[in-house]
């Protein structure tokens, strides 16, 4: 029996004081945002700008409305005939121009994000994520939304351009209740749904841009490998239109168990408990065997979707991880068509 997303329960906490390292929590602190913008913008900058998959040369080509035509000013190639024969009044189609890009992030807060065993745990590297996307994309007229899949319901941050906007995004990640997906009586609480919050991203954004999910793509996973994730076709729907990159998150523990003993597993999710002894051979075999199997099952749904895949780990440099991943896509777009689909930049 796999346990999606399971950690082991906590053991009861010595009273004696000492030094407790909280890694990126720190982050809500003015400069340790700053240090974190530093660190990015070192290491990543000009990977991500430019190249706007999709979008078309000249004045634009998104819709954004109509108005009245002006002799002498306007073009008549941009007649809105539509509108034109409802209101019986020579109207043009007005449009945006392509070269203001819009980011929509969707990152999951759920409980199976509220587990680490190396330098971050889940969450603080989503947050790494979330900055490295956020301050990457950030330019003249570029906005950045993003929607936060918490045990609470769907939190909104609505698209605006600019350096303030970005760092309080991630204050709010940061400061954001750390809660477990189960009460103390161990009664399971509603999980969050990554379906509906990709459906809610696909109803927001309605110019093409950039899509990033930051998620372990843990929810809903079916345990029969042959059947899609619920998330799939909401994900793939996303990518017909936008350029979608999707940020699996992932701990070591998740893939392996350690021989210590006899642990108790918790699923965060549903409150579940097992006891189990880790010092067989056979059931750590049998376990990374499951992982493996699960995480190639979650690669394969994205490959499906059309969505770029960058895979991050607790354990590794998520830095250089997101710079070798960029130069692989730039690599696959300069490579004759259809060799490869998405990316990142």
């Amino acid at each position: 029996m796999r346990w999606r997303g399971s950690v082991p329960a906590p053991a009861p906490v010595a009273t004696v004081p000492g030094p407790v390292d909280p890694g990126l929590a720190d982050l809500a602190s003015d400069e340790r945002l700053r240090r974190l913008e530093l660190t990015v913008t070192r290491r990543l900058d000009g990977l991500l700008h430019g190249q706007y998959r999709g979008l078309l040369p000249g004045p634009g080509s998104e819709i954004a409305g109509s108005r009245e035509y002006r002799p002498g000013e306007d073009e008549v190639r941009r007649m809105d005939w539509a509108v034109t024969a409802r209101t019986t009044v020579p109207h043009i189609r007005e449009v945006d121009a392509d070269r203001e890009l819009t980011t929509w992030l969707l990152v999951d807060a759920s409980p199976s994000m509220e587990y680490g065993t190396a330098d971050l745990d889940k969450r603080e590297l989503a947050v790494a994520a979330v900055a490295a996307v956020g301050f990457l994309t950030a330019g003249v007229g570029n906005r950045l939304g993003a929607q936060v899949l918490t045990p609470q319901g769907l939190r909104r941050f609505p698209p605006r351009s600019g350096r303030t906007h970005l760092l309080g995004l991630l204050r709010a990640l940061l400061n954001a209740p750390r809660v477990g997906g189960y009460d103390e009586d161990a009664v399971p609480l509603a999980p969050p749904d990554l379906v509906e919050a990709l459906a809610a991203v696909h109803r927001v954004a309605t110019r093409r841009g950039l899509v990033v999910v930051v998620s372990d793509f843990l929810d809903g996973l079916p345990d029969d490998p042959g059947q899609a994730p619920p998330w799939e076709r909401s994900l793939r729907r996303l990518a017909v239109r936008h350029q979608v990159l999707a940020v699996e998150v992932t701990d070591p523990r998740e893939l392996e168990l350690p021989d210590v003993g006899l642990i108790t597993l918790v699923d965060p999710e549903t409150g579940r408990r097992r006891e189990v002894w880790t010092g067989d051979a056979g059931l750590r075999e049998r376990y990374a065997a499951a992982a493996a199997a699960q995480r190639d099952q979650v690669r394969q749904a994205l490959r499906r979707t059309g969505a770029a895949h960058l895979p991050l780990r607790t354990d590794r440099d998520w830095g250089a991880d997101i710079v070798r991943h960029v130069h692989a896509q730039r690599r696959l777009a300069a490579a004759p068509a259809g060799a490869a689909r998405g990316g990142v930049a």
